[in-house]
């Protein structure tokens, strides 16, 4: 009885930092899914765009002037990666840790070389606060990351939907025959990180000002949970949702998967300290699933089709 009723307890935090996450899950999507690249700056945005917000704010700043500078934050970290990328001809995956690497040290000079900086709800205006996921008020974390989510997939479907939007999406299925149609691929692929990093850090910014501070290694990690998050939604809810906004919704709701089966999995009394451990046990599982299904339910079915056609004869 107890395992439920602290189960219960845990949900609305589970499913409010879920969708906070979701928002970092849909910036991984563009790059994983739609740009075909496999990008690690995320790990280093996750933690500059909360730094920034927090540090901000710390300082007198509004909190939406906060939150569009964190962003911008993450454009131009994307921006980087991008440049290497593209004009120095370094790999994607490369350029990322490269750009990670250096925006650990970039992180603590924002945060005036301190490891952490704390903000007080009472001090200060926040948009979404731990204190107020459990109470049915406006600035319940559910319902502003409920919000800024579906703002976002909106942006996105429109903007993915316009010329600029559309050569995104072409030059991660086909980058030959993007060239050969005229599209710029490299501005094309760094405007694309550009874009996934700064939806990092907005998230990172949300999700600093929901756990009342900021860490310079608040992203460690962070690429695993997006991926996680873009796999589940792929693996539950590809055959529901096929629209683009619907996938970007998959996402954000695999991120809130993600974070139910963590609740779960601590609630069955398992060491805190082997929330790592439990995170890869996760993502390797559902990583697998779509192996498994195309190994042997897809196996298995053109095995009695073939059986049928045999029979028929």
């Amino acid at each position: 009885m107890s395992f439920f009723s602290g189960l219960v307890s845990a949900l609305p935090g589970a499913v409010a930092q879920g969708l906070i996450w979701g928002l970092m899950a849909i910036g991984v999507f563009i790059t994983f899914k739609v740009l075909d690249l496999a990008d690690l700056t995320v790990d280093g945005t996750m933690a500059t765009g909360g730094a920034v917000c927090i540090v901000m704010m710390t300082h007198g700043a509004n909190v939406w002037v906060a939150l569009l500078c964190a962003f911008i934050a993450g454009m131009l970290a994307g921006l980087v990666t991008g440049i290497l990328h593209t004009c120095m001809g370094i790999p994607a995956i490369l350029a990322g840790i490269l750009t990670q690497l250096a925006l650990f040290s970039i992180n603590l000079r924002i945060m005036d070389k301190k490891a952490n900086v704390a903000i007080n709800p009472d001090n200060y205006k926040l948009l979404v606060s731990l204190r107020n996921v459990k109470k049915i008020v406006v600035q319940n974390p559910i319902f502003v990351a409920a919000v800024f989510t579906i703002v976002v997939i909106a942006l996105l479907y429109w903007f993915f939907g316009t010329a600029l939007g559309c050569s995104i999406r072409a030059t991660g299925a086909n980058p030959n025959m993007s060239r050969a149609q005229g599209i710029n691929v490299d501005f094309v692929k760094v405007l694309g990180l550009m874009l996934s990093n700064g939806l990092v850090a907005l998230a990172s910014a949300l999700y600093c000002q929901y756990q009342g501070f900021a860490d310079v290694n608040a992203g460690r990690g962070a690429i695993v949970i997006g991926l996680a998050a873009v796999i589940i939604g792929e693996v539950l809810f590809s055959r529901i949702f096929r629209n683009f906004a619907a996938r970007l919704l998959g996402v954000s709701l695999g991120a809130v998967v993600y974070y139910l089966v963590i609740q779960v999995v601590l609630n069955l009394g398992l060491n805190t300290n082997d929330l790592k451990l439990i995170s890869a046990f996760v993502v390797a599982i559902f990583l697998a699933v779509p192996y498994w299904k195309g190994k042997y339910f897809r196996g298995a079915a053109k095995s009695a089709a073939k059986t049928d056609a045999k029979e028929a004869k």
